[in-house]
């Protein structure tokens, strides 16, 4: 938590330099411009600043989820300072620029000066130096360059944003279980989350993601959580294209933040009941077995493992906490593997840790990524960082272990740049893992 705090200060301090070196940039390049030196501009310039960085505050806490406002408020805090340290680069260089012009006047002007005019030559040569000074204003051209350019990584983020919106990615992970039993070792998962039906707008698209994960042939599927953005009529469309998703040993499933309803506007709490009934049929009808704080037994050749499934769960209280691990967890203390679905990871920290070190690995989902960022095989970084300490791939703690997969829709933003849509496609495996060192 501190260091996060840090993170945050860190962030805080580089905005509010960078921004100050902006605006003497913004002056530089449009010098005739007498608004821009005003104390109205500054005091609008500065708001603005503050509003960011109150962005960067509180982007992560509000509660509007429905409209996707949290990740849009970090992911343009984030943009802006892309924009502005492209344009920080160009009024760095026009400074080097301008440093040496004066070094080479200054040199000049000493070289012209003698001895016998010594007192005059310091007079002139001080009201010289500053007169070259006023006389080397910031290069209008290079700063308006740089305003240019600067307005790059907006454009090309606008144009890749919907290219990545369907840009299905298959991603590899072994799972080690020291307990796992024989009959279950090689077994094959498949993970989507984060479906989100109300934002698509390509079936064709859409489909094709469903065959990508189809292809892998799986012996059994996770869904975890967030099948709409908030109505359970945004399946109509989307019902019988998921309703392929199947396997042999079945497909599990689980609620998430947005699957209750919570962020949309009723008519009556009657019609919000129904909403949830119509979604929590949406699965039944689809052929998934859904797991509302409760728990299913798989069994291979006379071998058992527990599936557990809660309802969404949240370190955060602006999102609903409606699980119950308690109950998820009943009549389960004779399986020796026991593989969680949860949607919210904050929830692993929070609570699987510290109270049921008997869950051997949770699959989660909700975070996107914050469908903005970089993911490569050995490198991760998205702003979403900043809100949670899990938020992409797997982690490991003691014998627990935790996935999340980034979502294989979006919402809130129409699109993503580099964190892509994601299918998992797990190999469960007994033993440790040979690239830690068990203690």
């Amino acid at each position: 938590m501190i260091l996060k705090a840090l993170s945050i200060l860190f962030w805080i301090i580089i905005e509010l330099l960078t921004d100050r070196y902006v605006l003497q940039g913004i002056r530089g390049a449009f010098q005739k411009w007498r608004l821009l030196k005003s104390k109205a501009f500054a005091i609008f310039y500065w708001t603005t600043s503050a509003l960011t960085v109150a962005a960067l505050l509180t982007g992560g806490y509000i509660t509007i989820a429905g409209t996707g406002v949290r990740a849009a408020c970090l992911l343009i805090t984030f943009i802006l300072l892309i924009c502005k340290f492209t344009f920080i680069l160009f009024i760095f260089a026009d400074d080097i620029r301008r440093k040496i012009v004066l070094k080479r006047k200054k040199t000049e002007t000493g070289s012209s000066t003698t001895a016998a005019s010594a007192t005059a030559t310091t007079f002139h040569g001080q009201t010289a130096t500053a007169t070259t000074i006023d006389a080397i204003p910031r290069s209008e051209f290079l700063l308006k360059a740089g305003l240019l350019a600067a307005a790059v990584p907006l454009a090309a983020i606008k144009t890749a944003m919907p290219k990545g919106s369907y840009d299905y990615h298959v991603l590899y992970q072994t799972m080690y279980l020291p307990n796992l039993p024989k009959a279950f070792d090689g077994l094959r998962i498949g993970q989507i989350s984060d479906i989100h039906s109300g934002s698509f707008y390509n079936k064709k698209a859409v489909l094709g993601g469903v065959e990508i994960l189809l292809k892998e042939k799986t012996d059994l599927i996770f869904f975890t959580g967030d099948l709409v953005n908030g109505e359970a009529s945004e399946m109509t469309d989307y019902q019988d294209i998921f309703s392929k998703v199947k396997a042999p040993l079945g497909v599990f499933s689980t609620l998430g933040n947005h699957d209750y309803g919570d962020y949309g506007d009723w008519d009556s709490p009657v019609a919000k009941k129904k909403n949830h009934d119509d979604l929590i049929a949406t699965h039944k009808n689809m052929g998934w077995n859904l797991l509302r704080n409760e728990n299913r037994r798989l069994k291979i050749d006379g071998e058992e493992i527990g599936l557990l499934g809660i309802e969404n769960w949240s370190e955060y209280s602006r999102f609903p906490k409606y699980g119950r691990m308690d109950l998820a967890v009943k009549n389960t203390d004779d399986l020796p593997v026991k593989l969680l679905l949860s949607h919210d990871p904050s929830h692993w920290r929070a609570e699987v840790l510290p109270k049921y070190p008997q869950i051997d690995a949770m699959f989660a989902g909700h975070t996107h990524g914050m469908q903005f960022g970089v993911r490569t095989e050995h490198f991760q970084y998205s702003p979403i960082t900043y809100v949670y300490n899990e938020w992409a791939g797997h982690y490991q703690e003691n014998m627990q272990q935790l996935y999340v997969n980034v979502g294989f829709g979006f919402v809130g933003l129409t699109g993503r740049v580099g964190i892509l849509p994601e299918i998992t496609i797990f190999t469960l495996k007994a033993g440790h893992d040979p690239s830690l060192s068990i203690s």
